[in-house]
């Protein structure tokens, strides 16, 4: 099995994020113009229950495998790698069986309490299968990323994709005829069906990959009674990582709860609340993540290299991985965000036929900027082993989110506006909290001359796309040719200014 670098590593994954991102785009366009922002407001109510047993089935084994993997790795110790996949398969795939026979039977119990509209019961049901696949998935992800391979991760979320996007028509055409709660219920469902589908591709790859170096079925029971030792180890890293899973997960599932009670005190009735919501999290977040699939990407094999190499004790190296990171995501972050700001209306329009989301897009992309800078400052601590840390700083915004919501939702003058706002302040939070934790625990500090110079060339090109969006819509009546032109004059002028200023350097290794 081929280890790959950093970039490269980065480099297969964005491009699978990317192929995606425009699958799930293409999916979102679909949901959008059949069951509208209702119908994805009862999916987003049930995902994140879906989301704490699903933190719950993994205990955070996921990132602790990539990490003790890529630690035994260094010491080319197979019989270790093989005891922590046995141990963790074994885990996960109890506790999952456990948790979905468990959720099924309790389903009407979890409605009641974390739903704030009873239609999203069918779209939970729906969601339970998933529990058992992504606990062995989760598990065979974390070898591959210690082993630094990330194409078959890759090439999984494509698989994923693809299955979801052909069969999510069919389901929802299938079942809206029934009502709007089946319909929805039938999209995430059609997402499960794609789940399956990677996991058998993944499991083929897994089997042919491992037997170079070692049978997993040989003395299969011996290594889990001997694995306490490497359960432990898991644990160390994998319980912080939890806590944190949990954090959000919570957090997840009490969110829609007091963004709608909250609406309600504003004066907001359930149906319309529901509608917000789905604009919200369906329109708005999709647009806001698009970007993240660079950096998120990145994240992924930053874990393994960062943990790499604090096991050779590399301190430069840390720094070098680090300074990476946080330049891809400025360089990211930065023309992405204004053109979500300078081309909300048109995008909204086009995209979901949701001219009213423009405004929340507006209010939340300067704030989202730090959002592209704080999932890869997660991977760096955890990389380092500070997956409590993680999980404090973590806490703090959760919960300051929450109170915000609840304090600026309630009123009248905000309602929905003040869900952004809130949101925006906790991302705001957590990021500043993650980059002050590594710069004490490293001496990492920003170079400011990177940003000055990545920002003023997205200075230049938001005054460029501007001129040019003014310009072409007084000229041409279509507006995707508008939209398209001009958002590639403003990224052409992006990378010309970055060019000049010697932010890029292809030779640059």
């Amino acid at each position: 099995m081929t280890k790959q670098s950093l970039i490269k590593g980065t480099i297969v994954l964005t491009i699978a994020a990317f192929i995606t991102k425009i699958l799930g785009f293409a999916n979102g366009i679909v949901m959008a113009n059949i069951i509208g922002p209702e119908g994805i407001g009862l999916i987003m109510m049930a995902m994140p229950v879906a989301g704490l047993l699903i933190t719950l089935t993994t205990l955070g084994l996921p990132v602790a495998i990539s990490k003790l993997v890529a630690e035994a790795e260094v010491k080319k110790d197979h019989q270790q790698v093989k005891k922590i996949l046995i141990v963790s398969l074994a885990t996960t795939s109890i506790i999952g069986v456990i948790l979905m026979i468990g959720a099924f039977a309790g389903a009407k119990l979890l409605s009641s309490i974390f739903l704030t509209d009873q239609r999203a019961y069918y779209s939970l049901i729906a969601v339970i299968p998933i529990i058992p696949i992504i606990a062995i998935s989760s598990v065979i992800k974390g070898y591959f990323r210690g082993k630094q391979n990330m194409t078959p991760i890759a090439l999984y979320q494509i698989i994923e994709q693809v299955v979801r996007i052909g069969l999510i028509f069919i389901f929802v055409q299938w079942l809206l005829p029934y009502g709007i709660e089946y319909a929805a219920a039938g999209a995430v469902l059609s997402g499960i069906i794609g789940e399956g589908f990677s996991l058998l591709y993944l499991l083929s790859i897994f089997k042919w990959s491992k037997q170079k170096q070692f049978k997993l079925r040989h003395s299969f029971i011996k290594q889990i009674s001997k694995g306490k030792e490497i359960l432990h180890e898991l644990l160390q890293t994998g319980l912080p990582t939890t806590g944190n899973g949990l954090i959000h997960s919570f957090i997840g599932v009490f969110q829609p709860v007091i963004i709608t009670q909250s609406l309600a005190l504003a004066g907001i009735g359930t149906v319309l609340a529901t509608k917000q919501y789905g604009t919200l999290m369906g329109f708005v977040f999709p647009l806001l993540m698009l970007p993240g699939f660079i950096t998120n990407s990145m994240s992924v094999p930053l874990i393994p290299s960062i943990s790499e190499a604090k096991e050779k004790n590399e301190l430069q190296l840390i720094h070098k991985r680090t300074g990476q990171a946080v330049r891809i995501s400025l360089i990211v972050g930065v023309p992405c965000t204004i053109i979500l700001y300078l081309f909300a209306d048109m995008l909204t329009t086009l995209i979901y036929k949701s001219p009213e989301a423009a405004i929340l897009l507006k209010i939340m992309a300067p704030f989202y900027f730090l959002q592209y800078f704080r999932i890869p400052l997660q991977s760096v601590l955890i990389g380092l082993g500070k997956a409590n840390i993680v999980m404090v700083n973590d806490l703090v915004a959760s919960i300051a989110k929450l109170a915000f919501i609840f304090v600026l939702a309630s009123k009248p003058d905000f309602g929905i506006y003040g869900v952004c706002l809130a949101i925006s302040a906790s991302i705001v939070l957590g990021t500043s909290l993650h980059f002050f934790t590594i710069s004490k625990l490293i001496g990492f500090y920003l170079i400011v001359t990177d940003f000055i110079k990545v920002i003023f060339s997205g200075v230049v090109m938001g005054l460029v796309g501007a001129l040019a969006l003014k310009y072409l819509s007084s000229e041409i009546q279509n507006n995707i040719l508008i939209l398209g032109i001009s958002l590639t004059i403003s990224m052409l002028v992006y990378l010309f200014s970055l060019k000049c200023f010697k932010v890029i350097n292809l030779r640059k290794k």
